[in-house]
């Protein structure tokens, strides 16, 4: 099982080897912005080595979005960044499940994320696999509970949709991590990473605060909880931790799950 951290972007290799890391998840441009990614400058050593490679896309994409100004560029971000990700030989590309607004039908987002999929498999498909990653809060959002994965993946699981579990999303959520990896997997059938955050709030605080996994006095979530959660998903993980204690969290994981 590989495990990494989300660092930061010009020097990913250069950071998996301060963390001892055998994973990393990265940006490819700044993440409030709609920029379009450009070359990196360690793309050929990504390439050639042995790293479990992931990106992150934008956070301001929301493909769920009612606005014409929100969800086109969006969907073309995603296009873009999918296209990136795979320079770098990335297995992936980490994407909000995003939400509608107050007053919309949540099913106008589920059907948008399903025109994105349609379009793009028309075209051959998108450069690497597209991860739909749980959220944290949002009473309209398209994944924050694991419930509405069903309705999710009626729209869009027979196109390859992946999926990427946040333990603090979920926890924010109000999930119960003791059982989250099997109610998840019964739904979209599949866990291709794991962002293993502890949480800075209480359950069901909707609060997307990430603490480190183990060493701080802020993390609300046992530690052995989460390796379960991970032993579980038998998947890819990423720590998106404070960097101070990553290099903490990876050992802890790597032990705690071998164990």
């Amino acid at each position: 099982m590989q495990i990494g951290a989300h660092v930061k972007d010009g020097d990913p290799v250069g950071a998996a080897r301060e963390r001892a890391a055998d994973a990393v998840q990265f940006f490819l441009a700044d993440p409030q912005s709609w920029q379009a990614p450009k070359p990196h400058p360690q793309a050929e050593e990504l390439l050639a080595g042995d790293l479990a490679v992931f990106i992150h896309s934008p956070y301001m994409i929301n493909v769920a979005s009612l606005n014409n100004r929100i969800r086109i560029p969006s969907r073309k971000l995603v296009i873009q960044h999918a296209e990136g990700a795979a320079t770098v030989g990335a297995r992936g590309l980490v994407v909000h499940g995003g939400h509608v607004r107050q007053g919309e039908d949540p099913e106008a987002g589920v059907t948008n994320w399903r025109k994105l999929f349609e379009r793009q498999h028309a075209e051959g498909g998108f450069a690497v696999p597209i991860l739909i990653e749980n959220t944290a809060g949002g009473d309209f959002a398209m994944a924050r509970f694991v419930d509405q994965l069903d309705r999710l993946w009626d729209a869009v699981g027979e196109f390859g949709a992946g999926f990427c579990l946040d333990t603090c999303h979920a926890f924010a959520a109000g999930e119960q991590l003791i059982d989250v990896v099997d109610r998840v997997r019964a739904i979209t059938g599949r866990i291709d990473l794991v962002h293993l955050n502890n949480s800075r709030d209480e359950f069901g605080s909707g609060r997307d605060r990430h603490a480190n996994v183990v060493g701080s006095s802020a993390a609300t979530i046992d530690p052995q909880l989460l390796a379960e959660v991970l032993r579980k998903a038998n998947a890819p993980a990423v720590v998106e931790t404070p960097p101070d204690g990553q290099a903490a969290d990876i050992a802890f994981l790597r032990e705690a799950v071998a164990g």
